[in-house]
């Protein structure tokens, strides 16, 4: 089944302050908006998401999103209601099974509460899903200054984003609907179609005041964390190497159960010794022939992934390369830039080393090639 999401960022976000729309707005160190699209595309059953601008706000969200691995972004229109049919239609040519649709103003989503939406379309009659959370204080109605009156708060829900929709009938009930409509569930529920309730989360909260920056801020209690990884691999029989996701031409190759890339071994253990989720050989162990020749840029995305999927921020790595030849540096910026594509990470938080031994041990005997890294990421406590 495949899973696109869509981020709703149009609007203008004035009552949140801070002279710019509340979407680019910075909570612990990054935009809202970017905490948004790292939450959804860490989650491993997402392949892809969708965001949708005020294209005056182009270079705003260019910033916002830079190294980041997504689409163009799409035009919204002058409500919301607008920019979501723009961001369905914009999926018509490749539609995917399911559609999430999220506000840029939720910075936070757990992957638990994903799951749980997911889980609920198990249920073949079941159209869409929503999470929320029950409303718990006492409602009166009021006017002038005074309360007239009380609301039976049972049965009532805070809905948040978010929600998901089988694409097809969702793009149905969007073309349909009358204007006016505050979300997805409105416009589905017009529509006849059937939507599950699912556990929201108060982290999922809707940013809209300024005092709520200082909430988010609140939110983001991180640890910070280093960890390293280390990898050999003899060379043997071969035209090429592969060194950090770049095919290089050499008189010999790696010896391996996958592509041998050493680099990116080193580099996916490290991820991993962040977040203590054991090593490479845990997640792609080489007695399973499936990892047989393997490329080794998906080890490191699934490493990136699983940081994600725990709210973690990859701030920077680091490589070194440890070897008599092939000569790194034609290569380095390719380099980066490759590590820097498979981990959604701008190029200036990537770093590749070389070095040699000088001539001392087995790289210096040109029998083969190491690699150190380090990682620094944050991750929620």
């Amino acid at each position: 089944m495949r899973i696109h999401a869509i981020i709703v960022a149009a609007g203008s976000g004035i009552r949140a302050g801070g002279g710019i729309p509340k979407q680019y707005r910075s909570v612990a160190g990054q935009p809202l908006l970017r905490h948004a699209i790292e939450g959804l595309l860490g989650h491993p059953a997402i392949s892809g998401v969708t965001v949708v601008i005020n294209p005056d706000c182009r270079a705003l969200y260019d910033a916002a999103v830079a190294g980041l691995p997504l689409p163009a972004p799409v035009a919204g229109g002058a409500t919301r209601q607008a920019s979501v049919l723009a961001g369905l239609e914009a999926l018509a040519a490749d539609p995917p099974d399911l559609v999430l649709v999220h506000d840029a103003a939720r910075a936070f989503v757990p992957a638990a509460m994903i799951d749980a939406l997911l889980a609920a379309f198990n249920d073949p009659a079941l159209d869409g899903a929503c999470p929320a959370l029950p409303q718990v204080d006492s409602l009166r109605r009021g006017a002038d200054g005074r309360f007239s009156g009380s609301v039976d708060r049972d049965n009532l829900w805070r809905v948040q984003t978010p929600q998901a929709f089988r694409y097809p009938a969702i793009l149905a009930a969007h073309r349909a609907a009358a204007p006016g409509q505050t979300d997805e569930v409105a416009i589905a529920l017009a529509a006849g179609l059937g939507v599950a309730i699912t556990p929201g989360d108060e982290h999922a909260f809707k940013v809209t005041e300024p005092a709520d920056f200082a909430k988010a801020q609140a939110m983001t209690n991180y640890s910070f964390r280093a960890a390293s990884g280390f990898d050999v691999h003899k060379f043997g029989p071969g035209d090429h190497v592969w060194l950090c996701g770049v095919k290089i031409p050499h008189e010999a190759g790696l010896v391996g159960h996958s592509d041998a890339d050493a680099g990116l071994h080193a580099l996916t253990d490290a991820l991993l010794g962040t977040i203590a989720a054991g090593d490479i050989g845990d997640h792609f162990p080489p007695s399973d022939d499936r990892w047989k020749g393997a490329a080794s840029d998906q080890f490191l995305a699934h490493a990136a992934a699983l940081v994600r999927v725990r709210g973690g921020i990859i701030d920077h790595v680091d490589v070194t390369l440890i070897c008599e030849r092939p000569k790194i540096g034609p290569h380095r910026e390719a380099m980066r830039a490759r590590l820097a594509d498979i981990l959604g990470l701008a190029p200036n938080r990537v770093s590749v080393k070389a070095t040699t031994t000088e001539k001392l041990g087995f790289t210096g005997r040109q029998e083969g090639i190491a690699a150190q890294a380090m990682a620094s990421v944050r991750v929620p406590e």
